[in-house]
């Protein structure tokens, strides 16, 4: 973990009680994002990608409760912080963008009102000043006509952009870090493309650190500047995105990798992992991903292995302990 590090997840555990004992949905968790930078998290469903997200920005779904860990923000604890404490920080300085943009957005409101109330309740302007910023921000959320369009409602707006709004709004109060959960999923794609590009752009523009969660390789490659894979509640490996891309050191990453389509080569199918990821009551002994693993070997079913140096990457898995037990 560097002193550069705008957002510190260390050893987060979150569990959940339930009738038959705790389920462990992540099982120590640590990373960690720099301003300006764009951290991927990326895994099938049930990794757990969506529950580290709502770990950072407090809206974790009862009984789930982080049972150990922390969670820092500019060096700063956030996982012990009250509901209201939280609210202030999650518009201040955390923005949060979700898949469907109707869950973000009121329907009875104006999306003017939804984002002059956001601005007012976070920053020191008044009416006139938050609505100018609300145009501004439209207008740099690539919505044109925002002098006219601010005054509509949620449902006079294309998916596309009701989602443009929903990042609009996201960035009201000027977040150091925005967690978008599958921003792009709900969206054809060469809106998701515009989506993502925007993305990009406003982070370098504004220096906001961005954490996108998602389980689509093709938009990883194209936004981040590096990428986590998870697998059952763990971090299966981290690296640069184009190492983790081309020089896959876990073989999970490897089956995710050589199961996305490829325009350049004439595979006449694509390859794909047997088996399932295991249920959160049933996780097996070792590596979680050993009984789906064509490279396992008995070590891998006996002992968890946790991230190791691979190269450029870090990944949990024997194949790169050099005999260190």
């Amino acid at each position: 973990m560097t002193a550069m590090s705008l957002l510190q997840v260390q050893n987060l555990v979150v569990e959940f009680p339930s009738r038959h004992g705790t389920l462990r949905a992540l099982d120590d968790i640590s990373f960690d994002i720099a301003p300006g930078e764009i951290l991927g998290v990326v895994g099938e469903s049930g990794a757990g990608k969506s529950l580290t997200g709502a770990s950072i920005i407090g809206l974790l779904e009862p009984p789930g409760r982080v049972a150990s860990g922390q969670i820092l923000l500019e060096g700063q604890r956030i996982d012990q912080l009250n509901a209201d404490q939280m609210r202030h920080i999650r518009g201040r300085k955390i923005g949060a963008i979700f898949q469907d943009p109707l869950t973000s957005l009121n329907p009875l409101y104006t999306i003017g009102r939804q984002l002059v109330e956001t601005i007012q309740a976070h920053l020191p302007v008044n009416v006139a000043e938050a609505r100018q910023r609300a145009i501004q921000l439209l207008k740099d959320t690539g919505i044109s006509a925002a002098d006219e369009r601010i005054d509509h409602y949620p449902h006079q707006f294309s998916g596309g952009m009701r989602q443009r709004v929903v990042i609009a709004l996201a960035l009201a109060a000027e977040p150091q870090l925005i967690v978008a959960d599958e921003p792009t999923t709900a969206l054809d794609v060469s809106i998701q493309a515009q989506i993502i590009g925007l993305l990009k752009k406003v982070c370098k523009d504004r220096g906001a650190a961005v954490m996108l969660i998602t389980h689509d390789m093709g938009v990883i490659a194209e936004t981040c500047d590096r990428v986590a894979v998870m697998y059952a509640g763990r971090i299966a490996e981290i690296g640069p995105v184009h190492q983790v891309i081309n020089h896959p050191a876990h073989p999970y990453t490897a089956g995710l990798m050589a199961s996305i389509p490829d325009m350049e080569s004439d595979r006449e199918r694509l390859n794909q992992i047997d088996g399932a990821m295991p249920r959160l009551n049933a996780i097996p002994t070792g590596c979680a991903f050993n009984p789906r693993c064509p490279q396992a070997f008995d070590r891998c079913r006996q002992q968890r292995p946790d991230l190791m140096n691979a190269g450029a990457n870090r990944a949990a898995c024997w194949l790169h302990d050099g005999g260190a037990a």
